[in-house]
């Protein structure tokens, strides 16, 4: 199947749906009024709140959803065949992932910035409140874990990738205090000198990898996790001004810049695509992914689609920083557009590889040759790329040699086949990061606003004793299962945590939408929502009889196993907590029954200032 027309018909899909769909959730669903107050003004901090130009916001909300899941995801879905993930990642973005992400920006900026679990128990009620914010805990740890793993997976032993990512982090806090410091506002001198450095970075990682001191940046798994660790605490606890949002910005022009040239590469090179549209694994039984096309797809590509992980950024960082409402359909809405493009793309540069290579690759050599195939171009790629891929499990290695592989064949790229899938490395790399240091930094707000309900100190963000102990609280939760874990077991419990808490968001967005008099509309929310808490339980019971319960069997894995199981069920139980006292507000709401005291309100009130509910 050649690449071509799948190209274009997902940018005429995605574009369609940003003009029409976006705009009818934005004026009919939504009624974005731009003279609304916003938090960003009225809490601002210096700190959190931070009033921010659309453009440098649309960055860093971009980077930090994006991570791993839109790169991963499909990569890995690749096993069922091309069809099976390009229909979920088109379909699910512009009906479901898309309006998850805007719907949840606009709740918690009239929340004025408030977290999802907070929202939860505004609109729906104490049970819903306390159970959220368990939920959201429990998920949020998985889902770091998740997304770390393929980074150090990609990073282990690659002396080259490491020390380009490392440079991001002197880069970013250069530019951070040039522009929030130095000269407050300016943005292209800064921006321009980053990505210049970033790819500086790339061509020097060359040098550094065959001198002497390539030790210096070689770590294994373990070392990697530790290392990772530490960075996320170091940008959770660090003003979101002087690190994180740099950083972020800096990367998304990296991503976005990648993102279209990998487009622009399909459609000038148009590789065929040598996998099937439905492979022989549909039924189950596939090396990667443990189950069948249905449900194990839904939650195999998360990100991309539609991904829980979002609402934490949507209501975590980014409603504090928002400059006016209308902005919220272009981050909200139009960010989450370009992650479905770039899951899209990760599909065609995996699926653009011979199966058997890419089974090689994500793989270890005794289960690939299980499968009993040969080979195609491995060794001459491993040869290309400058080091061995064989047996890199994740998706992340696989897909760096299918995008280097697009870049070389545009003309004049030929030789530069190392250069260019270092530069994947740290395209994903970044990708990761990014929403490593922001979800560490989301969940620490979670973590804060939960336990401020106990001890009020700790509910304070700008309290640096209680930052530092609840970030110390989530890093070690989540680098407990990057140290222990593989690719096979933290991918599935990701997958389902991720979108049991897309479900937990559509669920309250939906009780926000009865609660404002619009219930009309709460279909735009409340079929995603039933949909993903069908395909979601069910893979999540799938998961522990046939995964993990299993793998509590094997010899030293009893504790590993149960804790998955238990941490999946208990995830499961919590969601449907939640849908069942999401449902019982929205009905007493359409019956007539006063909606609750600090909820916000019907319609009408979309022309007054937000209420001041916390």
């Amino acid at each position: 199947m050649n690449s071509f027309p799948i190209m274009v018909g997902a940018l005429c899909v995605l574009a369609i749906g940003y003009r029409y769909y976006s705009a009818f959730i934005a004026a009919r669903v939504l009624t974005l009024d731009a003279s609304r107050e916003m938090p960003s003004r009225l809490f601002q901090d210096g700190h959190n709140y931070v009033p921010m130009n659309k453009w440098v916001l649309f960055g860093h909300h971009f980077a930090a959803i994006a991570g791993a899941g839109p790169l991963v995801g499909p990569v890995l879905a690749a096993q069922f065949g091309y069809a099976p993930g390009l229909l979920w990642l088109l379909a699910g973005a512009v009906l479901g992932g898309c309006v998850h992400d805007f719907m949840i920006l606009v709740a918690s900026v009239r929340h004025n910035g408030r977290s999802l679990p907070e929202i939860a128990r505004t609109e729906i009620g104490p049970v819903a409140g306390f159970t959220a914010g368990i939920a959201v805990l429990f998920i949020v740890v998985v889902a770091l874990a998740g997304l770390g793993l393929v980074v150090v997976n990609a990073l282990a032993e690659s002396s080259w990738g490491t020390f380009t990512i490392a440079m991001t982090i002197p880069i970013a806090i250069v530019m951070g205090l040039y522009m929030f410091k130095v000269r407050p506002g300016s943005i292209r001198g800064p921006s321009l000198a980053g990505v210049i450095a970033l790819i500086a970075s790339v061509i020097f990682g060359r040098v550094i990898a065959s001198s002497p001191i390539a030790g210096w940046f070689l770590f294994d798994h373990h070392q990697l996790t530790v290392l990772l660790c530490l960075y996320g605490f170091a940008a959770s606890v660090l003003p979101v001004w002087l690190l994180l949002a740099p950083r972020d910005y800096l990367s998304s022009y990296m991503k976005l810049g990648t993102i279209a040239l990998l487009v622009l590469g399909v459609l000038v090179v148009h590789p065929d695509l040598k996998f099937p549209a439905f492979s022989q694994f549909i039924g189950g039984g596939g090396p990667i992914v443990p189950g069948k096309l249905f449900p194990f797809v839904f939650i195999t590509i998360a990100c991309g689609a539609i991904s829980g992980f979002h609402s934490l950024v949507s209501s975590g960082t980014t409603p504090k920083m928002l400059e006016k409402e209308t902005d919220a359909r272009f981050i909200g809405y139009g960010a989450m557009l370009m992650e479905c493009l770039v899951g899209v793309v990760a599909l065609i540069a995996a699926c653009s590889l011979h199966p058997a290579d890419y089974y090689a690759i994500n793989l270890s050599p005794a289960a690939f040759a299980r499968l009993g195939m040969e080979p195609v171009n491995l060794a001459l790629l491993s040869e290309e790329v400058g080091e061995n891929i064989t047996g890199r499990p994740g998706g992340a290695v696989s897909l760096a040699v299918g995008m280097a592989q697009i870049f070389t064949a545009i003309p004049g790229m030929a030789k530069l086949m190392s250069y260019w899938y270092h530069f994947a490395i740290m395209f994903e790399a970044l990708f990761i990061l990014t929403t490593i240091d922001a979800g560490t930094r989301v969940a620490r707000f979670l973590l804060q606003e939960f336990l401020g309900n106990f001890h009020r100190p700790l509910g304070d963000s700008a309290w640096l004793p209680g930052s530092v102990l609840t970030t110390t609280v989530i890093v070690m939760s989540w680098g407990y299962f990057i140290y222990t874990g593989s690719i096979r077991t933290i991918w599935p419990m990701f997958g389902t945590a991720n979108q049991l808490l897309a479900t937990v968001a559509l669920a309250v967005a939906t009780t926000f939408l009865v609660n404002m008099g619009r219930a009309r509309y709460a279909p735009v929310t409340a079929l995603p929502m039933l949909f993903v808490a069908v395909t979601t339980l069910t893979a999540g019971f799938l998961s522990i009889r046939d995964n993990f319960l299993p793998l509590a069997a094997q010899p030293g894995q009893a504790f590993q196993g149960y804790l998955q199981s238990g941490l999946t069920g208990t995830m499961m139980v919590l969601v449907v907590v939640i849908l069942i006292d999401s449902g019982r507000r929205s009905v007493a709401t359409l019956r007539g029954k006063p909606i609750p005291p600090r909820a916000f309100g019907p319609a009408k009130a979309s022309e007054d200032a937000p209420q001041r509910c916390c």
